[in-house]
């Protein structure tokens, strides 16, 4: 009875341990998310006081990662957690660093907003970036509510958007090009404008990762060489045996 009484008291505070990790991994994102929303702000307002402050933020992104990076490690050599629960460990250390990644970027994105408030805006004021951002802002939103709520079915549909977000990214960067083409003076902010939406379209391949790190954490299967379309047969298959026992 003292054994089995002990089993509940480690399973508990080892339950305590994980669900702490996963809401500093869930507030790491939530300011990782404010940082991009800020980035495309100053962008589209130009305010270069703003993009500055994304920028000289990003150390705060660094420190949540060095921070839920320790803990993980704590939890691994105290508690040493079975296959299911060492899973989640994992997924949470690969999805800090997606997180981090997406800081990188999005400081990137502060820079270069902060220099173009200097210029003039385009009549525009840079409407197709503003959308793409959007686009790539709601992935990383909608990958981290799949991963608070462990659904793998969202974190698959939230993938498939990564194919859009390529798409677009590529014709505003054909239509840079073309600019650059038609008028040398907009060399300059064109070529800006490709380095923001290739941060964006590297922000989205991190969304997508995070939703491949639910999937395995869900369901123990890692789906980085594997098509969407057989990913979502698999798990179509998994949820069909789950229901009938």
């Amino acid at each position: 009875m003292e054994t089995a009484d002990l089993t509940h008291h480690i399973s508990r505070r080892f339950n305590e341990d994980l669900e702490k990790v996963r809401n500093q991994v869930l507030q790491m994102g939530g300011f990782v998310e404010q940082q991009l929303h800020k980035a495309i702000t100053a962008l589209v307002e130009g305010d270069s006081r703003l993009g500055e402050s994304v920028a000289t933020d990003d150390y705060k992104v660094n420190g949540m990662e060095v921070s839920i990076d320790e803990e993980c490690s704590r939890i691994l050599a105290i508690r040493a957690p079975a296959a299911g629960d060492l899973r989640v460990i994992v997924a949470i250390i690969k999805t800090i660093t997606d997180l981090e990644r997406i800081g990188d970027e999005g400081e990137k994105i502060g820079y270069i907003a902060s220099r173009l408030a200097t210029m003039e805006r385009p009549a525009d004021k840079y409407r197709e970036v503003k959308h793409l951002g959007r686009q790539v802002a709601q992935m990383v939103h909608d990958a981290l509510d799949a991963f608070a709520r462990m659904d793998s079915l969202a974190a698959l549909k939230t993938a498939r958007e990564d194919k859009m977000v390529d798409e677009e990214y590529e014709s505003i960067h054909r239509q840079c090009i073309t600019f650059m083409m038609e008028d040398p003076r907009t060399i300059r902010r064109a070529l800006e404008i490709m380095w923001i939406v290739r941060a964006l379209e590297r922000i989205g391949d991190h969304a997508k990762n995070i939703c491949e790190y639910v999937i395995y954490m869900v369901h123990g299967k890692d789906i980085r060489h594997t098509s969407l379309e057989d990913v979502a047969k698999q798990i179509d298959a998994a949820h069909a045996a789950s229901s009938r026992s």
